[in-house]
């Protein structure tokens, strides 16, 4: 019967004649119009045909493709494709069945120009929106073949970027198809995604090469059309743009691993090409930073640099963690690499097959998570910021008596360590902050914690805390131009940039101002500073006097001025020439600053004058002759005549004189006595004043009779220092006398012990009731006992008498 049918060709299916009249006897006039136009209004008319249709364009293109006849296979795929484009009915799915059984016919070729017609074919099918889902088709082999073209490596350079450049469109269409079909196969699963992203990541690898082979002009357009970089770039961002939260790892893991195996974090240009396409990648590269904690330096520091690009680009709605979980790996790391450089080696302990580390990469990596901090803290809105400015300080070792430092094989401790990579990182973050309201910019938890680093003996961490300050409070920008410390004439070339204090920051003075001049004042103390930390306080001064100053803070900064340069005169903490000369030196400066500020006359008259007699007599204690390279000193500081000096009572009575509160400034500034001091195992002359000021408060005023104060001498501090100190030690080992016994004494002990104090106790409660809540005395209960004193005898409420005016 078929065979029959064969001859005759009037007693074929309809669907065949149709088929066989849309192609010609010679294949190069191309597809027959006219007979198209039947075949698609008879598929039309009916579908349920269109399979069969399908079936037999597949029979046909299979023997053509057998029998080389290329010019009738590239017929039947614009024919599958103008029927793909017209048909919509629910029988699509048999259709697309044989559709894609001739497609990867065609990529299963070696001809290189049928691999691009399959291709072209299913990128078109690929932009068809189905109206009915399908339950059992796989792209599986389309993956794996396009995947294949992407790593195409043809002799001819143009044949194999048309095939590259296929296999690219080809993945595109394969993630559209399937990204937004629920019923599809998974493309996120890590099968198809270890395929497609390093396919991808080739030949954007590659794009150097393309470049580095200077086409002609005339070629130059036509090759930057067909560029296989810019096509992978392009797919790329797509997929990741259509991934969803919980896919985004399967697409992250593909590009960490490329980078790792291709060595590609060193050089770190590629792998940061990578992350600003991947604009959703923080969290896995943070892991991925986690997984490598033990790699060399120099990965670890490519890998947070490449992290530090991609995070400056991250926008708003950006796949990523929380912004503390970021920060809290990179301080984690940095912690690590701490223990490195301590230890010598990634696993703790030097053995024969352990990896000794290079401190100098290590150094590199803490730098650039530093610098990682910092760009990334700087795309934060202001109360992110201020959140992170809290995080890191949380994590900042103090000093504590309890808690003795542990020491590293290079001498430093880690707790040292540890200060200075946060206080660093803290820097950074605070660099460029800006808050109208102080308040909120330096809470009180965080001031407490910032300063009380500030009383540490290391100098470079006093350097890092005045500058963080610093950077807090600057918020107009002026800090550049105080980096000189000097005696200008005139401060208007400075061109300061001064705004009226606001009710905010007048309230955040009144609560914290005593704690700052305080921590200012035993900074100036210190015999390590240098000229750095001169500098740093000579702009944290301005800087206060400019951004946060009224009259009640401008007073207070004098008198602080004036207590720095007592302690120069005085030296009771032996100054080396050099700190007293500076100290001299920063009250000098400080005081022409503010006089200029205030604009009274004669105060500006009184600094001015001992300026110039400075400058004549003693021009070692002026800014100019000390804080430059070579400082022109003195040998002997000592009998400074008065003339040379800023006299308080002078101050005290110009600026009283403006309405300035004449009595404070006449008081000397003393600083009061924290816990902080004795955590930092220091002692100053605040605590000194202040063990007189609490004998003093000791004292009631309800007292008809007071005790005259002792005479204070030096024997006499010196005692109750050395006393405080031996009743603190005997306090704590009380203290842990009772853990101990409570930890290892038989319980029977511990019940006895208990009971006896709870007897005691209610003992003591009884004469206590007895003596206090006695029932008042009958009005005949009065007796005169022996010794001639009365005594009440206490009567029952219900036997006592009332008088009838009290029953009611």
């Amino acid at each position: 019967m078929y065979g029959v049918c064969g001859c005759c060709g009037a007693l074929r299916p309809r669907y065949k004649r149709l088929v066989d009249n849309i192609f010609p006897e010679d294949p190069e006039d191309g597809l027959v119009k006219t007979n198209m136009e039947k075949l698609t209004f008879y598929a039309l008319s009916a579908p349920e045909k269109l399979d069969r249709i399908g079936a037999y364009l597949s029979e046909r293109l299979i023997r053509d493709v057998g029998r080389h006849r290329y010019g009738y296979v590239c017929i039947a795929m614009e024919a599958l494709d103008q029927l793909l484009m017209a048909c919509h009915c629910q029988s699509i799915n048999l259709f697309v069945e044989s559709f894609l059984k001739m497609v990867a016919k065609l990529l299963e070729s070696e001809k290189p120009n049928l691999q691009i017609l399959g291709t072209n074919s299913f990128v078109k099918f690929a932009n068809i929106e189905e109206d009915t889902p399908s339950y059992h088709r796989s792209y599986d082999f389309f993956v794996s073949r396009f995947s294949e073209m992407c790593h195409s490596s043809h002799e001819d350079l143009e044949i194999k970027t048309k095939i590259r450049m296929s296999g690219i469109k080809g993945l595109q269409g394969v993630v559209r198809k399937t990204v937004n079909d629920e019923l599809q196969a998974n493309i996120w699963d890590p099968q198809h995604m270890d395929k497609i992203v390093p396919s991808l990541l080739f030949n954007l690898q590659h794009v150097e090469e393309a470049e580095s082979r200077s086409p002609s002009p005339l070629q130059a357009p036509e090759k930057e059309k067909e560029n296989p970089a810019e096509l992978a770039e392009r797919c790329l961002r797509e997929l990741l743009g259509r991934a969803a939260f919980g896919n985004i790892k399967n697409a992250i893991k593909p590009v960490l691993i490329h980078l790792d195996n291709h060595s590609l974090w060193e050089p770190k240009v590629f792998a940061i090409r990578c992350f600003k396409i991947i604009m959703y990648s923080i969290q896995q590269l943070l892991s991925h930073l986690d997984a490598n904690s033990r790699s060399a330096a120099t990965v670890r520091a490519g890998i947070v640099e490449v992290l530090s690009e991609a995070a400056v680009i991250a926008a708003t709605g950006s796949v990523g963690p929380t912004v503390l979980e970021m920060f809290n790996t990179l301080l984690r790391q940095l912690r690590l690499s701490i223990d490195y450089v301590l230890t010598g080696s990634y696993d703790g302990a030097i053995s024969l097959g352990t990896k000794i580390i290079k401190e100098h990469e290590e150094r590199m990596f803490q730098e650039a998570v530093i610098k990682t901090i910092g760009s990334f803290a700087s795309t934060l809105p202001t109360y992110q910021r201020s959140e992170v400015i809290l995080f890191i300080m949380s994590k900042v070792p103090l000093p504590s008596l309890h808690h003795p430092m542990e020491t590293g094989r290079t001498g430093e401790n880690r707790n040292r360590l540890t200060q200075i990579m946060l206080l660093k990182s803290l820097l950074q973050v605070s660099t460029g902050f800006q808050s109208n309201n102080m308040m909120s910019a330096l809470p009180s938890n965080f001031l407490d914690r910032l300063l009380s680093t500030a009383l540490m003996e290391d100098a470079e961490i006093r350097l890092f805390v005045l500058e963080i300050l610093i950077s807090f409070i600057d918020r107009h920008g002026n800090r550049h131009k105080f980096s000189t410390i000097s005696t200008l004439s005139d401060i208007s070339v400075l061109k300061l940039k001064v705004d009226k204090c606001s009710r905010q920051d007048t309230i955040f003075m009144k609560k914290h101002s005593q704690q700052l001049y305080r921590h200012i004042y035993l900074s100036c103390k210190e015999e390590t500073n240098i000229h750095k930390h001169y500098e740093a306080l000579y702009g944290l001064l301005a800087l206060i006097s400019i951004e946060l100053a009224n009259e009640e803070v401008v007073v207070d900064l004098i008198r602080l001025v004036l207590a720095v340069q007592d302690v120069a005169q005085v030296n009771e903490e032996n100054l080396p020439v050099y700190n007293r000369c500076a100290l001299y030196a920063l009250g000098a400066a400080y005081l022409n600053l503010i006089s200029q500020l205030t604009t009274v006359p004669a105060f500006c008259q009184h600094i001015h004058e001992v300026i110039e007699t400075r400058k004549k007599e003693a021009p070692y204690m002026l800014p100019e002759d000390v804080f430059v390279e070579r400082p022109r000193l003195t040998h002997n500081l000592d009998g400074v005549v008065i003339e040379l000096l800023f006299r308080q009572s002078k101050i005290s009575e110009v600026l009283g004189g403006s309405g300035y509160n004449a009595d404070r400034l006449c008081v000397p500034y003393i600083p009061q006595l924290t816990d902080e001091d004795r955590l930092s195992k220091r002692k100053s002359i605040g605590e000194t004043i202040s063990l007189q000021v609490e004998v003093e408060s000791r004292n009631s005023p309800e007292k008809e009779e007071r005790v005259p104060a002792e005479e204070i001498t030096y024997e006499t501090l010196k005692k109750a220092i050395v006393d405080s100190v031996a009743v603190e030690e005997q306090e704590r080992e009380r203290r842990r006398q009772v853990v101990e016994k409570f930890q290892k004494a038989p319980f029977e002990e511990i019940a006895a012990h208990c009971g006896a104090r709870a007897s005691l106790l209610q003992s003591k409660l009884n004469q206590i009731f007895e003596i206090t809540i006695r029932p008042p005395p009958s009005p005949s209960g009065t007796i005169t006992a022996a010794y001639g004193q009365p005594q009440n005898h206490s009567i029952p409420v219900y036997e006592m008498k009332f008088p009838d005016l009290c029953v009611y």
